[in-house]
């Protein structure tokens, strides 16, 4: 009886967790949930990049009425989309004892098996890889040509670097330090920091277009024609660029009842700054509104300012967006938990 009991013990103790399968979540370990303050600055970063910088242009293009139909539109349809792969997550979770939906590839998988997931982490890669190198870019261009341009818009080279190769080298070693982050919920300070920053850059900006249209008072239009239709739809589509980042952002809501309400929150704030900013500087400069509404401002500190403030934007943003890559390579690679010391060593 004793050799039974401790036969057993015995076994109990070394039972076998079971394999991982193709559809087991990445992270067995509980997460760190975020509040509605918090998901609310991580969607607003998510969302907020640099292709603000030309919304005053295509309202130049596109004419300020058909720019802000164009705008709110796309903004209603984003809204729609991002909510209905939020409902279809909880859905399929809710239906046929399916396994918890952590990810885009997860979602693929119970909806079309191994070639959906295949095909939603390819073009997630692609789509958030792709935002990230246009952040990189955008910065190593600005730091260069605020700190080492001369007035002839010549660069002298660094240590035998272009000062743009050597701004895009050095970000490297901080981003490694920012991606270590495991959370999206430990990186909401640094997005709500982020977000105070793009919110005074683009501040600055609209009042210096107050005072410009004011002083100027420039010819407008309000619609641009048909010919520019498939543009302004490009740019707006483009300006609300955090899709990828809704189902990673709802699961780490603390609160995920409410999530829907502060993501239409944030779209509509959202809608509404990109409104007021692309407007206003389209009635600013008019017909002579740049491509990059920064420029019209010259060579100053107000402009140094608001690039620089951009620039610190996009560099918090990098760790955020790059969150779906990190998870599709972990699990592609690994298969499962038992490699996230690739990570968080």
């Amino acid at each position: 009886m004793g050799f039974d009991k401790e036969a057993s013990s015995s076994s109990h103790v070394l039972k076998v967790p079971p394999l991982p399968r193709e559809d087991t979540p990445l992270l067995g370990q509980p997460r760190h949930l975020s509040s509605q303050s918090k998901t609310f600055a991580n969607v607003f970063i998510a969302i907020v990049g640099a292709g603000v910088l030309g919304l005053p242009y295509t309202f130049k293009k596109t004419g300020w009425l058909m720019g802000s139909v164009m705008l709110f539109s796309v903004a209603i349809l984003a809204y729609h989309c991002m909510m209905l792969l939020v409902f279809t997550r909880r859905k399929l979770e809710s239906l046929h004892g399916f396994s918890k939906i952590n990810s885009f590839g997860d979602l693929g998988f119970e909806v079309c098996g191994p070639f959906g997931r295949f095909a939603v982490d390819v073009m997630i890669v692609l789509a958030q890889a792709g935002f990230c190198v246009s952040y990189l870019i955008f910065i190593a261009n600005t730091l260069a040509y605020v700190f080492n341009a001369d007035d002839d818009g010549n660069q002298a080279r660094i240590l035998g670097l272009s000062p743009k190769t050597l701004y895009l080298w050095a970000c490297f070693p901080f981003q490694l330090g920012l991606n270590s982050i495991a959370t999206l919920t430990h990186l909401a300070p640094l997005s709500i920091f982020a977000d105070v920053v793009d919110l005074a850059a683009m501040g600055v900006v609209m009042v210096e277009d107050v005072f410009v249209f004011l002083e100027n008072r420039p010819e407008l239009k309000a619609f641009g024609g048909f010919s520019v239709f498939f543009y302004g739809l490009g740019v707006a589509v483009y300006s609300f660029e955090g899709v990828g980042m809704i189902v990673p952002l709802e699961l780490e809501a603390k609160y995920k009842d409410k999530f829907g309400k502060v993501l239409a929150l944030c779209m509509a704030f959202i809608a509404l700054l990109y409104g007021a900013f692309g407007l206003l500087g389209y009635m600013a400069f008019g017909e002579g509104t740049k491509d990059i509404v920064t420029t019209n401002l010259g060579a100053g500190l107000m402009s140094t300012l608001v690039q620089l403030g951009l620039c610190i934007n996009l560099f918090i943003t990098f760790p955020l967006m790059m969150n779906p890559v990190y998870e599709v390579v972990e699990r592609r690679l690994c298969g499962s938990r038992y490699c996230l010391w690739l990570r968080w060593g």
